[in-house]
């Protein structure tokens, strides 16, 4: 027999591994390409199903095709091996034959749509990684508190990467280099909790945070409002009305003085912190706009000068005191407060916030059983206690439970053991030092200048007492009165002494 006669070998992608593969990759680009239209028309989508389209069907049409390919390289050498076997040579290509121009044609049309479906799948992929849903629904319960939170923040209509990465290629790139440690730490359950804050890698504020909030045009005085309720019978409320001191970076615009002198744009400070929270701060470092340079060392400081030396130098920006601007877990005393002042609580039910307090302050294991002992609990304490109440202001009660249940579900996370206690908001100074980190009067320099604990530095207070007692004519400047009187000079002593991650007042 003639080699014209021995009959023609098969191609080298007819071998099991490419058939596999195309197999594979068939499949995978079937599903996928109906489900990306429908994921694209759609009014709503859902996050799981993104995963799926943007991400594990187009690795397993990529991973498909590769094996294709591997298995033509793997025929090709299996076939060099055995010479015996007849390799085919490569098709010869004439344009003047209409079937070859048919082929060709059809080849890049196909080439073509691939890239085509390439490039709108890689697109989609990319803005799907960096959209909200992604970032706070894809890890449901380990991203929970913070997506919850974000939810009921100022900060809402935000996207997680306009704070997270901002702009630019070199944070974009090692963001999604850090994320695949993320997917892996969620995964294989390696993440902790609660999830340790602050983020030491987190981009300075300066250009995020900066690129809507212009500290060059801080300016001026705002009056703030802070409405506070007893744990008393009646649920006394007690108002305080405060002129916050905002002050500005710049002074074509107002004095750079107050709050933000810290963040005035000629100013330079920095700090070192004795804990990974940034609680403790034991030096602080000022560099004025004539240059002069000043060290303030804390009194209370349990680390020595070298020990501080040997530790990270951090430049103060508006994430050190706005430390949780998106994600604030509030405490049952200031989220209590807040739906008493929105009338979702009912005052004249004896004791309310005393026992919602008590009740979102419990240890559970769950919030499903929180929430049933949050209903449990408010419903049992009125029907032993004031049975005629309970009888008559059902509605009342319903709608307590209801709220403070809305509160625990908002604010505490017993699965992933976040709450307020776990995140503490530097935001002024009540329920943790914040302010009072370097704002104590401990804070020292050698030539004997403080950084002082003054109040009226930050605010000045215009009003406070019983709201039907204040009136608009009553507004005057005066010292800071404690609602009880504790027989000394309160302003000289840290708040969290008293109210230190505590459910009430």
């Amino acid at each position: 027999m003639t080699d014209s006669a021995l009959p023609r070998p098969p191609r080298l992608i007819q071998n099991p591994l490419s058939i596999l593969g195309l197999f594979i990759a068939a499949v995978a680009t079937i599903i996928g390409l109906p489900m990306m239209f429908m994921d694209i028309f759609a009014p709503h989508s859902n996050p799981y199903a993104g995963i799926i389209i943007y991400f594990i069907l187009p690795l397993l049409a990529g991973f498909g095709f590769l094996l294709a390919i591997a298995g033509v390289l793997w025929e090709s050498r299996r076939r060099k091996r055995f010479p015996h076997k007849a390799i085919p040579s490569w098709p010869k290509i004439d344009l003047s034959r209409p079937t070859h121009r048919i082929v060709v044609l059809g080849a890049l049309a196909a080439v073509a749509l691939v890239s085509l479906l390439l490039i709108i799948t890689g697109y989609r992929a990319y803005n799907y990684s960096d959209s909200v849903k992604f970032c706070g629904l894809v890890c449901h319960q380990v991203m929970k508190p913070e997506y919850t939170a974000y939810q009921n923040s100022p900060h809402a209509r935000v996207t997680c990467v306009q704070c997270h990465i901002g702009p630019g290629v070199s944070w974009f790139v090692r963001s999604k280099i850090t994320g695949a440690y993320q997917v892996y730490s969620v995964t294989f359950k390696k993440y902790e909790k609660p999830i340790k804050t602050p983020v030491h890698d987190l981009r300075p504020a300066q250009e995020t945070c900066e690129q809507c909030h212009w500290p060059a045009k801080f300016f001026g005085d705002q009056q703030k409002i802070f409405s506070h309720v007893f744990m008393d019978e009646k649920n006394t409320p007690w108002r305080i009305q405060t002129l916050l001191k905002t002050g500005g970076g710049n002074p074509d615009v107002g004095n750079p003085s107050g709050i933000h002198w810290n963040m005035n744009i000629k100013n330079k400070i920095s700090f070192v912190s004795a804990d990974e929270r940034r609680e403790v701060i034991p030096w602080v470092h000022s560099v004025g706009p004539d240059g002069i340079v000043t060290e303030y060392i804390s009194e209370e400081s349990t680390l020595s000068l070298e020990e501080i030396a040997k530790r990270p130098v951090k430049q103060l920006d508006c994430i050190d005191c706005h430390n949780r601007p998106s994600h604030v877990f509030y405490s049952p005393r200031i989220a209590l407060d807040r739906a008493f002042e929105a009338r979702k609580l009912d005052p004249s039910l004896p004791y309310l916030k005393r026992e919602s307090a008590r009740l979102l302050s419990g240890n559970y294991a769950t919030e499903e059983e929180a929430l049933a002992a949050i209903d449990k609990g408010l419903n049992e304490f009125y029907q032993t206690h004031y049975s005629a109440i309970a009888e008559s202001k059902i509605e009342a009660l319903r709608q307590a439970a209801d709220t403070v249940k809305s509160i625990y579900s908002r604010n505490m996370f017993p699965e992933m053991k976040t709450d307020w206690r776990s995140h503490p908001n530097h935001i002024g100074h009540l329920e943790f030092d914040g302010c009072f980190r370097c704002h104590d009067g401990q804070h020292k320099s050698k030539d004997g200048k403080v950084i002082s604990n003054d109040c009226n530095i930050c605010h000045t207070i215009l009003a406070q007492g019983n709201p039907t007692d204040i009136s608009a004519g009553q507004l005057k400047a005066q010292s800071f009165r404690h609602p009880v009187d504790m027989s000394i000079d309160v302003t000289q002593m840290k708040c969290t002494l008293c109210h230190s991650s505590t459910p009430g007042n």
